[in-house]
Order: structure tokens, then C-alpha cells, then sequence
């Protein structure tokens, strides 16, 4: 039996007191892009930084590739926050020489194919970057990790449609099909063509989950319409 590439059993996380996770319960397999979607303080992103092993006193069992979370698991993912990470002094190949230094799966090739994707000036710095310039730029890099498990934090948040598009198209065409590919976002229309599974949370557990087909099939409508009308509810 393939062990999951990700594996959540009864997973609960609170923040002084107010629950963040509840016995939250989920199973991903290798080769799948899967949309995280959800609104506003659904869980999101503390399921993302769990996974990713970044955050901690939660209660339940993870499993990462078969790994709890530790220096094993932390070694298979590679993790892309919500927020810019890089110092406003790095340019593309300060940012791509950090990256070397850290991980040991980081391949430069790869992340020089992307920046070029994404014409990305060599000679200009973060801080003289657009917001989705410096988005492409960790991108870039976090994907080019030999990751087995790829977990993005609105990757597509506060960029202009015409980038997301781009973003969209360079994240699949440096997709490994053979690992896992969590994205997490609440711009649906966006991503409902390239995702193979969906995660609906809502305070903190699941509230529908399954391949897109078969949603879209149950409930007679695309991903983008079932989320406007489950979180209407």
C-alpha cells in the first residue's frame, strides 16, 4: 500500500485559547495538485505551516511522506509562506545562492529556466521588483526544490490576473508529477483548471473534500460556484 504523501489524523491546533484546527482529518496522495481553499481564518495556513513543520504545540498525528514532523519530514517539503521572505538587497542569484546553502535538493538549473519563464530581471534587486516579480522570484526558487511535497500560501494573492495566469502556467510546467502539490488560495477561478483535488476548511475542519471531477459532477456546478455557494451558507 503507497504510503500518503500527506497524512492528518484528528489534528487540532488552538492560539490562546481559540481553535485554529479541529480534529481536522485528511489523506493526499503522490501526483496530485490539490487547491486548499477556504475563507478568511478557515485554517489555511496553520494546516500549511504544520506541514511544513514550521509551527508547533499542536495535538494529533502528521505524516509527512511517513514522517512526523521533524528535520526528516522538514527535508521533503518545500514551503512558500504567504509572505516575502528574501532580503530587499537579493537579487535573482543572491536569492538562488541562499537557497544552495540550505537545501541540499535545491536545483540551480531549474531555477534559472523559471526566472528566465518569468523574465525576471537578473540585475535588479527585490526591493526595485514589482510585488509579482518578487512573487515569481520565490516561486522560482521554492520549485525548484526535488521536493516531494510542494506547499504554496496564495502564491497568486495581490497579483494582477495576467500574472496569475503566468504563475499559474510556470508552476505547472515545474510540477514533478510524481510528488504532491498543496496550494492553498481563495481565488477559485484561477487555479480550477489545473487542480486534480479540492479541500474545502471551514473553522478549522473539513467541509468537502474530493477530485474536482467528481464535485463538479455531483454538484452540477465548477469549483468557483460550489465554493460561493458552501461558504454563503
Amino acid at each position: 500500500m503507497t504510503i500518503p504523501a500527506v497524512e492528518v489524523t484528528n489534528l487540532s491546533k488552538a492560539y490562546r485559547g481559540r481553535p485554529a484546527l479541529r480534529e481536522l482529518n485528511l489523506a493526499l496522495p503522490q501526483g496530485r495538485i490539490v487547491g486548499l481553499m477556504g475563507d478568511n481564518g478557515s485554517g489555511k495556513t496553520t494546516l500549511l505551516k504544520i506541514l511544513a513543520g514550521v509551527l508547533s504545540d499542536w495535538e494529533g498525528t502528521v505524516r509527512i511522506a511517513g514522517h512526523a514532523p521533524g528535520a526528516a519530514s522538514k527535508a521533503l517539503v518545500s514551503f512558500l509562506p504567504d509572505a516575502s521572505f528574501l532580503p530587499d538587497t537579493h537579487r535573482p542569484a543572491d536569492s538562488m545562492a541562499l537557497f544552495e546553502r540550505f537545501f541540499a535538493d535545491f536545483d540551480a538549473g531549474k531555477a534559472r529556466e523559471m526566472i528566465d519563464f518569468f523574465a525576471l530581471p537578473w540585475d535588479r534587486s527585490l526591493k526595485e521588483m514589482s510585488k509579482g516579480m518578487r512573487e515569481k522570484l520565490q516561486i522560482s526558487l521554492a520549485m525548484s526544490r526535488r521536493a516531494r511535497v510542494y506547499l504554496l500560501d496564495e502564491p497568486i494573492s495581490g497579483v494582477d490576473p495576467a500574472s496569475r495566469d503566468v504563475i499559474m502556467r510556470g508552476i505547472l510546467q515545474n510540477f514533478d508529477d510524481e510528488s504532491l502539490l498543496l496550494v492553498s488560495t481563495h481565488l477559485i477561478q484561477d487555479v480550477e483548471q489545473i487542480v486534480d483535488a479540492v479541500v474545502f476548511l471551514k473553522d478549522g475542519s473539513v467541509l468537502l473534500s474530493g477530485t474536482a471531477d467528481d464535485l463538479r459532477d455531483e454538484h452540477g456546478m465548477g469549483l468557483d460556484s460550489l465554493f460561493r455557494k458552501v461558504y454563503a451558507s
